[in-house]
């Protein structure tokens, strides 16, 4: 299996040439027929539901890329990770020493901080519900209708927390019939992939029920060379259940969903990128992207189970409510040992657990007076942990806090057609919030965190704010083909309290926050050609960002000289952020297909206090690449034994970015792109086989990183090297 899995990249490789060298067909060189012309193969049109209704892709006023499951399957799309390299201006990785924890960017917002009570600026839907905490919110891909990528604010549909933009995953809906498939993949590092679902339904569709699951493992990347335990590897599992009522008689639907998902793998392995003066050896920095030498316990599991209750009834023939109730609940432990050493030089654990309730009351319209929603929406959300830090064995310190959120809010979102080629759409949300923290935070005279002697922290305050967010679009039809819109729009990301606080290095820590703004304009073109070969979506855009949210690591000396950190959360004042963004996607004939991307982005601070003084001139963004592109070339070939072969290829180039806010030259990571390619074999009945390769060039980049001077600590993380993966699926 070994010597199977290294000829893989080559056979990849072989596949892809003999594909591209099968002779074209005649229409490729012979002006098309009329007859022919009309059964050219149409390129797939995508539905979305961005602006909660559900519309053709190329008719919403705003920046979306959406897949559909059949190009998701294509493109080899695991995890919304693999979404980097095809939207523009989106960053999304694993967080640091994490594996399913998620930080993503859009246009230069996000949040890198995963510690709960701090909220994310681009929001993730799973099935209409809001996942508050990043924490296993990087999903694995499968039974997915569809991914929908919102650039830009979308505080009026979707609310606080979506500042950046929002990330829908659209799970696949109960079918009328019964039905089921079954797929699994074999990889290198030993990937093991299986994934399945079946459909049941009554005779006449009134019943329903879904049942997916999905069981993926990897061998690690690297191994912790002081245990030989593997480091970022693969052990997690998902389902999903759904069961459906569908009256005949009745214009209704209500459908239950339950969904679990465990992850077990190992911890992330890192390279460390500095000498501590703290290591008696003296070791050289490490080579190896993965391998770590820590005496600490692997713990590194995530927990996540959620439930939600959506029913829809039709009031009229333009009237329609629908009810989304939902409960989630996640628990999680880390060990990160940030030193990467046997020694206890900064050797942390940690646990936090997040529990929330949301209810979604929707009222629709769409008639010929237009379309639109009206909405109520209730979110309870209850986040804790603690973080227990073992510095030299000397010093130990833990943060334990409990956030409780409780937030209302009333949206409206209307379009209105003026005359024949105009349109205006125009949203207003309101939102009030509460924020309860509940903090100590402690010093401790030993390992075991059982004898406490001073505290750096102890409150219990509350945080009330108000919010709201307008938005204001207009749309003109310039023609059959083309639509140009312009909008402006708020949005807003929650304030709170850094339940790190530490008042002994910082006097005033336990204040609070403030909340995020950005107030955006975007201009854009969309043109689909009328018989489907190509699309060309454009989108100019000028942000105006404030208040902007950011954690920082700040050393310290303690007395009697002992070292010290403290993980400070600060607002950073002004800045604006422009770019433009191109996407395309262009089938000549019916053999070919092309479709990317480019995106160029200036992000800026203008206003940036740091003790006392304006230090904007020497402050960059993190996260945020300033160019970006992609380009992925698809070629059909029909009548190939018996079914279709598909062989694609594709590349993605990001420039330098920062991935941490400190800004350091070290981890800062240079222009780098990656080549991926893949065979698909689809059989006239339900098969289909396929051959994917990733990063096939094999590149180092990093992803994130620490960087903690006064314990010596310089550590990198690096995206996964190059993977190849064969899978096998069958549909009936």
């Amino acid at each position: 299996m070994k010597h199977a899995v290294k000829l893989l990249p080559v056979a990849l490789a072989a596949a892809g040439v003999v594909s591209l060298a099968l002779p074209a067909h005649a229409q490729e060189t012979t002006p098309a027929t009329a007859d022919e012309q009309e059964a050219r193969e149409r390129m797939e049109t995508v539905t979305v539901s961005a602006r909660r209704r559900d519309e053709r892709l190329q008719d919403v006023p705003l920046a979306v890329t959406a897949f559909s499951a059949r190009a998701l399957e294509r493109a080899n799309i695991q995890s919304l990770a693999d979404l980097q390299e095809r939207v523009p201006n989106l960053t999304v990785y694993a967080s640091r020493g994490t594996n399913t924890t998620l930080t993503a960017f859009i246009r230069g917002v996000g949040q890198a901080d995963p510690v709960w009570g701090v909220d994310p600026g681009v929001g993730i839907y799973f099935d209409d519900v809001y996942m508050a905490r990043p924490q296993g919110a990087l999903l694995d891909v499968f039974d997915v209708q569809r991914i929908e990528v919102l650039r830009g604010p979308q505080g009026t549909l979707y609310g606080k927390n979506t500042i950046g933009g929002a990330i829908k995953y659209i799970s696949r809906p109960l079918a009328k019939e019964n039905g089921a498939s079954a797929e699994v993949g074999f990889g290198n590092y030993q990937q093991r992939n299986l994934k399945g679902a079946f459909n049941l339904a009554s005779e006449n569709g009134v019943w329903r029920a879904r049942l997916a699951a999905a069981k993926l493992d990897r061998d690690g990347f690297g191994r912790n060379t002081y245990n030989g335990e593997q480091v970022s590897d693969q052990d997690s599992t998902a389902a999903r259940l759904s069961v459906g009522y569908f009256p005949l008689d009745v214009p209704l639907s209500i459908v239950l969903s339950l969904d679990a998902t465990d992850d077990k793998s190992g911890v992330r392995g890192f390279q460390r990128m500095g000498v501590s003066a703290f290591d008696p050896l003296r070791r050289p920095p490490s080579t190896d992207a993965y391998d770590i030498e820590s005496s600490m316990p692997g713990n590194n599991f995530t927990h996540n189970r959620g439930g939600s209750l959506v029913a829809n009834y039709a009031l009229s023939n333009d009237w329609s409510v629908k009810l989304i109730g939902a409960k989630r609940r996640s628990n999680s432990e880390q060990t990160i040992d940030f030193d990467g050493l046997p020694l206890p030089i900064a050797d942390v654990f940690g646990d936090s657990r997040d529990e929330q309730k949301s209810l979604e009351l929707q009222a629709s319209y769409s008639g010929d007076h237009g379309s639109g929603v009206i909405g109520l929406y209730r979110f309870e959300g209850t986040a804790g942990g603690g973080i227990y830090n073992n510095f030299l064995g000397r010093q130990f310190t833990s943060a334990v806090s409990t956030v409780e959120t409780d937030s209302t809010a009333l949206y409206t979102d209307w379009t209105w057609p003026l005359g024949t080629l105009w349109s205006v759409n125009a949203g207003l949300r309101h939102t009030r919030e509460t924020k309860r923290a509940i903090v100590l935070n402690q010093v401790f005279a030993d390992a075991a965190f059982t004898r406490p002697v001073q505290n750096a922290a102890d409150f219990d305050k509350s945080l009330s704010v108000s919010n709201t967010s307008p938005k204001l679009s207009l749309r003109y039809q310039a023609s059959s083909t083309t639509n140009l819109y312009g909008n402006v729009s708020r949005g807003f990301k929650s304030g709170g309290y850094n339940v790190r606080a530490n008042n002994l290095v910082v006097a005033d820590s336990a204040r609070p926050y403030r909340d995020e703004t950005l107030d955006a304009l975007e201009v854009g073109m969309k043109y689909a050609a009328p018989d489907d070969t190509l699309d060309v979506n454009l989108a100019l855009f000028h942000n105006r960002y404030k208040d902007i949210q950011l954690s920082v690591f700040t050393s310290y000396t303690q007395p009697g000289g002992l070292p010290g950190f403290y993980g400070d959360f600060t607002n950073a004042g002004k800045a604006t952020v422009n770019g433009a963004e191109f996407e395309f996607s262009w089938r000549p004939n019916r053999q070919w297909e092309l479709n990317g991307f480019l995106a160029f982005l200036d992000a800026s601070y203008k206003e940036f206090i740091s003790g006392g003084r304006d230090i904007a001139d020497t402050q960059k963004f993190s996260n945020t690449p300033r160019k970006q592109l992609g380009l992925n070339v698809t070629r059909t070939d029909r009548d190939v034994l018996g079914g279709t072969l598909r062989s694609m290829i594709g590349y993605g180039y990001r420039s330098k970015v920062y991935p941490t806010t400190d800004l350091s030259e070290t981890l800062a990571q240079g222009g780098y792109g990656l080549w991926t390619a893949g065979v698909v074999w689809e059989g006239a009945k339900n098969w289909t086989f396929s051959l994917h390769g990733s990063n096939l060039g094999n590149a180092r980049y990093r992803t994130d990183g620490y960087n903690i001077p006064a314990v010596y600590i310089l550590d990198g993380f690096y995206g996964p090297p190059r993977q190849v993966i064969a899978k096998a699926a069958y549909k009936f």
